[in-house]
């Protein structure tokens, strides 16, 4: 492995003051993927008894913990406002998304902080002259350039697990919020069916 290779503490030391934000970075995008991961989960977002009962067109017990919990007790408190019901489930679907945008942000910025970090190495490489040749000293010089290069490596081992989280984190978005759509359709019909008795 490449960092096992090298020395970690240089690579790090030469990164400057530039560790802080990658580092943030690197922290942001950990809590952010871990988080989601543990907010998306099936029984918090769908639980299986309240998905069956929908299905079967049984009342569903009051659930307000889960995302269709809150789906369904808003329907049933504004039983043929279908558009207030579908707006409803929309904000819960945009909840379900807090937070993955900034994955984005975070894999964009991360290489590129890295990447002043080795354009700031380099400079430093090519400032060190030998005063008798007045040349780079060529061990020095390849030494520098190698661990400049190392400032884009650790933007570009932030950037890649921010990546491939939002990624991940957006499939299975989709994927909760296609379901909700089904089963607030089938609830809109069961709606049709035995509207809201009307008042004296």
């Amino acid at each position: 492995m490449f960092l096992a290779a090298i020395d970690l503490a240089r690579v790090f030391r030469e990164a400057g003051n530039l560790i802080y934000p990658l580092g943030l970075c690197s922290i942001a995008a950990t809590f952010i993927i871990c988080e989601r991961l543990f907010a998306l989960r099936r029984a918090v977002v769908l639980p299986e008894h309240l998905t069956e009962a929908v299905i079967e067109g049984r009342p569903p017990a009051g659930d307000k913990r889960s995302a269709l919990g809150r789906i369904l007790e808003f329907a049933e408190r504004h039983r043929g406002d279908v558009e207030a019901i579908k707006a409803y489930a929309r904000l819960e679907v945009i909840k379900m998304e807090r937070g993955v945008s900034y994955l984005d942000t975070i894999y964009a910025a991360a290489p590129l902080i890295g990447l002043i970090g080795t354009v700031t190495g380099l400079l430093g490489a090519f400032s060190v002259v030998d005063p008798d040749t007045r040349m780079p000293d060529p061990v020095q010089f390849t030494e520098s350039v190698g661990y400049a290069l190392s400032a884009t490596v650790l933007g570009l081992c932030i950037a890649l697990p921010a990546l491939v989280g939002s990624g991940y984190l957006q499939r299975v978005i989709e994927k909760h919020a296609a379901q909700l759509d089904v089963l607030l359709e089938r609830v809109l019909a069961q709606h049709a069916d035995t509207p809201a008795q009307k008042g004296p």
